[in-house]
């Protein structure tokens, strides 16, 4: 990691600065190691150590650090999601993290059309705001899940709907801020006499209203000469804007002046910013193109038909998203192997407009012959597969890095003139071409921009030359088209120091002066935009160490050990979005950067880049950090790089025992099975300890388990009891004699002890369907000791488990269960503690769903449900286990639910129910799990009417819900098992 001159010169400041920083802020300081490596990252090539973070609560908190700052003559860098491409806001000095607590929608003014917003709200949760009064925020990024308005002002940001709503300087009416001195002002439009009237007072702000107008009469020439000429801009000072209103005789508006500042002028507090109407309707029209070329040429013709927007995707992209999970369905809409697509967009409120828009388009394209197929998507289930795709066109390509080689942001977002994109792309495909590099290309052609991301391994000392050199001349390439050098993601630390030659010295003498007015002392995010330092210091890649020696317990070799499979996250920061999907959940509750993927992570790389990785695994505060993820995994699918930060906390965990011992509480859920076995056998005196307070405090002060929480009820007769005292004559025999052959049903360490009526259902569904159901109920799958850090344990249950479900059967023969966490064990964790076992991939392999069988059954007409059954006929809210949704997804579930007669079935967006095993038991995370469970999962079932049916695939999903929302839930395949038809006679 880099440590700059500034930092060290500054150090002596440092514990007088925290100090007084922890006194005068309501908000969190934190100035201890692990979080300064956390913030020293965004997502660009960069990294430098911050002084400091601080998480401000309001205005006044802005003020005083600024204050505090200014005084210990320490830097400020402001932040919002910290998913900056060009290195915007990292820094060495005191980071100031606007995200977690400044996310208020303060109003929202259906009327005018305009929102009052805190720097931390994201875009997505002011257009859900926004939503029912048929209005949403202009500028549309890839990243609306996770920027924050702070973020896209400081950033100028854009993205897909440029070309219809401009950019996020068009939309800003207002700011609330903080300058340099810590004194505040408000930004608007100001006439003549109001401008005058506040030059006249010898403030900081005065000297905003005197000396900008003087600096844009004196470069009124250069202005006029020098700057860029095409209009999609997000580089340097816009000095254009100031000199357009003078000559038109509009207000002297510095609110939209400081729009893509990037934190070096102003810290913004609050935004008055404009919304516009929510399309009513939207069709896409879907171009294949037998080369990337190829598509853009058709840009044009696109263009002629008007559309909203037109977006490019290379078959990087799409190779990629086929890999996915979470993207796998855009290849079943695709006809072909597309080299390319352009996704053409048309938005209003006209139906037989919009179709006859796609008719002109596809008819425009055949008469030019562009592309050899159109698909047309037109309504949003069509859409939402597509959509998907292209707004993870950035997490996809970063998924094709390999170690330290990866596409890397500083030639990403040139634009040019529409009419001149594919003579121009050409010519930087030659650049690239006679550098011998790769790169992935998507962006928005109706625009002229293409984020082109080279694959450069920055470890490397000639691949570091090779960039700057195509960076220099990517630069006059994008002059000589007359385009600009950066469109929407900044200057940064990546294309800052080209600035002089982009703008020409006149033009950056003037904005150097714009820096020197706002801010003298050169305090405000120092070496952006102007003064900056070469574009190749402070790499990320360069500055890491080699790692020190570590033998880890479980298989990272596919990632190149366990520190590369760590630092594979590129920080994009998909791990702090909310409202959708699973990951993360413990950020979704707390909003920490720590408790983030993308946090653990950084903490991880920091601990495993020391020179004893091992016992660096055993600090406290990496514990701390590591301590509140749920092992969900859902950051293995929905992160677009796969960390399995599931898997690395269980090898983390390992080694924090291996130093300071195992807790009894670990030893205790890590022996779940044989203690729900104990449970059984003695109940019903086992369940008394549930009911009975003071055992309850007992068993909180002794294990630390939570005693709000209820315990499961043991059931007498388990299932494997229940399954032994069966006869044939009893029972009946499978229906038609097992003619689908023989499986094995794993009983797993929970339903087997506390739901038994599940597996009977599942066993008595596969009999029904032709199978021969071998229960196996003699190992765990070490799912509980995994969780615990009990590596060495697990091992040891999976390979005894391995044997016993294929010892003595069919090769191929299927493997099932019904908890869905100990099924994906199977497939997944057995291969990482026994790589290269023959015997764990066999196994994987034989692993199948309960669910895929039971639909092929009920398909075939091996199984039939009746129409008359309870289940028939009701509305099913679903919700899918995480582990299920990280492995397989969940469509086989649903669609065995939807065979179900007349069966209304709704799979819930709710995340992670927040239980996840032992972790919602445990004291000191109740408060959390519950937060989880209710930040969309319980509001999502308390919403449905009593007559809905909820169902859940997993034991700890049923428990939460039953907890949090005293509904029961059911296991999918009790309620297929309520409507099987019985066989007559």
């Amino acid at each position: 990691m880099t440590t700059t001159g500034p930092e060290k010169a500054l150090s002596r400041e440092l514990p007088a600065l925290e100090a007084r920083l922890r006194r005068d802020l309501d908000g969190e300081v934190r100035f201890d190691d692990h979080t300064r490596h956390l913030f020293s990252r965004d997502a660009s090539m960069y990294a430098i150590t911050p002084a400091g973070v601080v998480f401000p609560r309001h205005a006044g908190d802005v003020q005083a650090a600024v204050a505090l700052a200014a005084e210990h003559g320490v830097p400020l860098v402001p932040r919002g999601a910290g998913t900056s491409l060009a290195g915007q806001t990292v820094g060495a000095g005191l980071v100031l993290d606007l995200s977690r607590h400044m996310r208020r929608i303060v109003e929202l003014d259906p009327g005018a059309r305009t929102a009052l917003v805190e720097p931390g709200v994201v875009q997505d949760q002011l257009n859900r705001a926004a939503a029912p009064h048929g209005l949403m925020f202009g500028p549309d990024t890839s990243t609306s899940n996770r920027a924050t308005l702070g973020g896209m002002i400081g950033n100028n940001s854009a993205g897909s709907g440029s070309l219809r709503h401009g950019m996020t300087i068009d939309h800003v009416r207002a700011l609330d801020v903080v300058l340099s001195d810590a004194s505040t002002a408000h930004l608007a439009p100001v006439d003549a006499g109001e401008r005058a009237r506040r030059a006249r007072a010898r403030t900081r702000e005065g000297a905003l209203y005197r000396e900008l107008p003087r600096l844009v009469r004196e470069n009124a020439d250069a202005i006029a000469e020098d700057f860029p000429a095409f209009w999609r801009r997000a580089c340097g000072y816009r000095l254009d804007r100031l000199d357009r209103l003078a000559r038109d005789g509009e207000p002297f508006d510095l609110a939209k002046f400081v729009v893509g500042s990037e934190g070096t002028l102003v810290l913004t507090t609050r935004a008055l910013v404009d919304l516009v109407p929510k399309p009513r309707r939207t069709v896409i029209a879907v171009g294949h193109f037998t080369s990337t070329q190829a598509a853009i040429e058709a840009t044009e013709d696109a263009l002629a038909c008007d559309p909203a927007a037109v977006e490019l995707m290379d078959r990087t992209i799409l190779d990629l998203s086929r890999k996915r999970i979470e993207y796998a369905t855009l290849g079943t809409l695709l006809d072909g192997d597309p080299e390319a697509l352009l996704f053409v967009s048309f938005t209003g409120a006209d139906e037989r407009e919009l179709h006859a828009s796609l008719d002109r388009l596809t008819a425009l394209w055949k008469r030019h012959g562009h592309g050899y197929h159109t698909l047309r998507a037109v309504t949003p289930a069509q859409q939402s597969s597509l959509l998907k795709v292209r707004k993870a066109g950035l997490g996809l390509l970063m998924a094709a890095s390999e170690g330290t080689r990866r596409p890397l942001a500083f030639v990403e977002d040139t634009a040019v003139d529409p009419s001149r994109l594919a003579d121009y792309t050409r010519d930087f495909r030659a650049v690239l071409d006679r550098h011998g590099l790769d790169a992935g290309f998507y962006g928005h052609c109706s625009v002229g921009c293409l984020h082109i991301r080279p694959f450069v391994d920055l470890a490397d000392p000639a691949q570091e030359r090779t960039m700057r050199a195509v960076a220099e001349e990517i630069k006059d390439l994008v002059v000589a088209y007359g385009g600009v050098n950066s469109s929407e993601h900044g200057d940064g630390l990546a294309r800052s120091e080209f600035n002089r030659q982009i703008f020409g010295d006149r033009l950056y003498a003037a904005m150097r002066e714009v820096k020197r007015v706002f801010d003298p002392e050169g305090l405000m995010n120092p070496g952006k935009i102007v003064d900056a330092p070469s574009m190749t210091e402070n790499l990320r890649d360069a500055a890491l160490p080699e790692p020190g020696p570590l033998r880890t317990r479980l298989s990272f070799e596919v990632t190149g050990g366990m520190r590369g499979a760590a630092d594979r996250c590129m920080n994009i920061g998909l791990c702090r979005k909310s409202g959708s999907g699973v990951m993360c959940p413990s950020y979704m509750a707390t909003k920490d950067e720590e408790d983030s993927t993308r946090g653990r992570a950084g903490a991880l790389v920091k601990a495993l880049s020391e020179p004893d990785p091992k016992r660096a695994l055993g600090d406290g505060r990496l514990h701390e950090i590591l301590d509140a993820c749920l092992m969900c995994k859902a950051c293995k699918s929905e992160c677009p790089l796969g960390v399995d930060m599931a898997t690395l906390k269980s090898e983390a965990l390992s080694h924090h025992h291996d130093l300071h011992g195992v807790p009894v509480r670990s030893r205790v859920f890590g022996a779940i099975r044989a203690l729900n076995r104990l449970g059984s056998a003695t109940a019903p005196l086992s369940n008394l300890p549930g009911r009975l307070p003071p055992l309850r405090r007992l068993m909180e002060r002794w294990l630390g388990i939570a005693h709000e929480r209820p315990l499961p009820v043991f059931a007498r007769r388990d299932l494997t009891s229940w399954h032994r005292r069966r006869t044939t004559r009893a029972a009946g025999a499978p229906s038609g004699g097992g003619q689908q052959g023989t499986l094995t049903f794993l009983a797993d360490s929970f339903t087997t002890y506390t739901e038994p009526a599940v597996g009977r259902a599942a066993i008595e569904l596969l009999e029904r369907a032709g199978w021969r159901v071998r229960l196996e109920s003699r190992g765990c799958c070490g799912r509980s000791s995994l969780s615990k850090g009990l590596v060495d344990e697990a091992k040891a249950k999976a390979v005894h488990l391995a044997r016993l479900l294929t010892e003595g059967t069919e090769p191929g023969s299927p493997v099932v269960g019904c908890e869905p966490s100990c099924l994906m064990t199977l497939r997944d964790e057995h291969l990482a503690l026994r790589p290269g076992d023959p015997a764990a991939q066999d196994l994987a392999d034989r692993v199948r769903q309960v669910e895929e069988l039971l639909t092929e059954a009920v398909d075939d007409g091996r199984l039939r449900l009746r129409d008359d059954a309870w289940p028939a006929g009701r509305r099913l809210l679903y919700h899918g286990h995480c582990h299920q949704k990280a492995e397989v997804g969940t469509a086989a579930t649903t669609a065995l639910l939807r065979r179900i007669p007349g069966a209304r079935v709704e799979e819930a967006d709710a995340g992670c129910c927040g239980m996840a095993g032992s972790f919602g038991f445990e004291s000191e995370h109740y408060e959390l799990s519950m937060t989880v469970g209710q930040d969309r999962l319980f509001p999502a079932v308390e919403a449905e009417p009593t007559d809905t049916v909820i169902v859940a695939s997993g034991v700890s999903c049923r428990q939460q819900i039953a907890h949090g929302t005293s509904r029961r839930a059911w296991h999918p395949l009790e309620l297929v098992r309520a409507a099987l038809e019985e066989p007559r006679g």
